[in-house]
């Protein structure tokens, strides 16, 4: 622990017998706490005395260059200053001096003869501290009036943890005043205060006769002052000390005006307020900018997705073109056979086929991007539609030697569906199983309750999907290459099976082992009326 003749203001308060924990700030609270007080001053126009030792930077001394303008008051300012780099160096004058360079401590010494003309002209009086001085990481504001004294003290903290948490520090300091650099004289924008604010008269006088025995000790002995200039400085020092103490005399009371405490507490939360909003407003800013970015690449995406999707297509339409098109010129052929020619005639309706199930796929997609409103559809029951679409699968199942079956009980609720949707959903996964499953094999269609779904399943004993296909088969276009005959549909089916359900809200699952077939699980959500949904 520093003894009393060594102890700077900050450990002085410290020292305080009702002294809470120090307060770890960063350099805009300590700010907005500092501005707070003295824009009380100007705004209620006290006459009061002002010892301050702030960072260096405009933006830290303005509030106090405006309270030192305010006219029609009385008021003394002493402004301390701590900073090597602002001492002149001075040449000695007097023939036995060294010819080494020193360093002032106070501006034009040798004219500081009438402490109170000098202070009396300059609205703010500065007073320079010895280099090595116990303030030199400090800085404090004190303000005497007769109707309140308070005294804010603060010391650069060096801890690690400070160092972490002013990180966000900077941030909120760059927000507020956009000139961090400039915020602490040390340059280094990651270091926390610790700070004490006090109202007790008899801390403040305390902190005022430490201040006034470190302005008698000005460490003559580590400087090249030549005596007479030393002498100089002792009197304007003492006298410097007996001026202010006289005007604090003069503004004592023994009361504190606890209107203006209230004021000034008020004052402080609505800068706080302040502060938040704008750092809010910051925040909201830049979630707006993130939003308009994303939506920006989502629109880019969709360029994209639009741009694959239409070469896709006219890949997809040129094909069946040109089989069609190579057909009819073997057709013109004059030694063509007439088993040739059938079998040209069959592979031309077939492309023409393929193509009439393109474009309607495509028209069907193209109305599915329409937006539909989930709580206008109507309810429909699994019985009225999938029986049949199984029944006029049959006869196609039958030629392939497939047996085709289906278990859909009548008593099941209804589900929220459009009669068609449901109708086209089953017709697609109806015609891949068969499709995909050999001769000899089962193709099973069943429907139960599931919770607050209706659950259709699919299953086949088929040729099954690759694991590597699974996640790809409700892609556009896309088709599995495990079929005898791959080159048939457009590659829709099952995206317009998975659109429709979303747009009713349902959802869509597939299981498959190579070999062993694959299941299709639909879920389609019950009906619910309006009384159900509470509107």
């Amino acid at each position: 622990m520093n003894s009393a003749s060594e102890m700077s203001l900050h450990e002085l308060a410290l020292q305080d017998e009702f002294s809470p924990p120090a307060l770890q700030l960063s350099p805009t609270s300590f700010k907005s706490i500092s501005d707070s007080i003295i824009n009380l001053l100007v705004e209620q126009k006290i006459p009061a005395l002002v010892w301050a030792k702030l960072p260096k930077g405009e933006t830290w001394h303005t509030a106090l260059e405006q309270y030192a303008h305010l006219e029609g008051i009385s008021k003394t300012i002493y402004s301390f200053a701590h900073r090597r780099e602002e001492l002149e160096p001075i040449r000695a004058s007097h023939p036995d001096s060294p010819t080494t360079t020193r360093f002032s401590l106070l501006p034009d010494i040798s004219a500081m003869t009438n402490i109170a003309e000098r202070v009396s002209t300059m609205p703010i009086f500065p007073v320079q501290l010895a280099p090595e001085n116990a303030l030199r990481r400090e800085y404090f504001l004190m303000i005497w009036s007769a109707q309140f004294p308070i005294a804010l003290f603060a010391r650069r903290s060096q801890s690690a943890q400070s160092s972490k948490i002013a990180d966000l520090a900077a941030l909120d300091t760059i927000s507020s005043y956009g000139q961090v650099s400039q915020l602490l004289d040390t340059g280094d924008r990651k270091q926390m205060l610790l700070a004490r604010c006090s109202w007790d008269a008899t801390l403040i006088k305390r902190a005022l006769h430490r201040l006034e025995q470190m302005l008698a000790c000005l460490m003559a002995d580590k400087l090249a002052l030549h005596p007479d200039e030393l002498a100089t400085l002792q009197t304007f020092t003492a006298d410097l000390v007996t001026h202010w103490t006289n005007q604090r005399l003069a503004l004592t009371s023994n009361e504190l005006n606890l209107r203006v405490i209230e004021q000034l507490f008020g004052q402080t939360l609505q800068q706080q307020e302040d502060l938040w909003q704008r750092n809010n407003t910051y925040r909201k800013q830049a979630e707006g900018a993130d939003s308009l970015r994303l939506q920006n690449e989502e629109l880019l995406d969709t360029l994209r997705l639009k741009d694959e999707f239409l070469n896709t297509v006219g890949q997809e339409l040129r094909t069946p073109l040109t089989t069609i098109k190579t057909a009819l010129s073997l057709l013109a052929s004059p030694t063509i056979k007439l088993p040739q020619r059938q079998r040209y005639m069959e592979l031309i309706a077939k492309e023409c086929d393929r193509q009439s199930s393109l474009i309607t796929s495509l028209l069907n997609l193209v109305d599915l991007d329409q937006v539909v409103d989930q709580s206008a559809l109507p309810a429909l029951r699994l019985s009225d539609v999938v029986p049949g679409v199984v029944t006029t699968y049959q006869p196609v199942a039958e030629e392939k030697g497939i047996q085709l079956v289906y278990t859909v009980p009548e008593d099941l609720l209804p589900v929220a569906c459009m009669s068609n949707w449901l109708k086209q959903i089953v017709i697609n996964l109806l015609h891949n199983a068969i499709k995909f499953t050999p001769t000899g094999g089962q193709v099973s269609v069943r429907a139960k309750q599931q919770g607050d779904y209706v659950q259709l399943e699919i299953r086949d004993t088929g040729v099954g999907i690759a694991p590597s296909e699974v996640p790809k088969i409700f892609d556009r276009f896309y088709r599995v290459r495990q079929s005898a005959d791959d080159s048939s549909g457009a590659g829709l089916g099952l995206t317009i099976v998975q659109q429709l359900l979303l747009h009713c809200g349902g959802s869509i699952s597939v299981k498959s082992r190579v070999g062993e077939g694959s299941t299709f699980n639909v879920l389609l959500p019950v009906y619910k009326s309006s009384a159900d949904l509470g509107l």
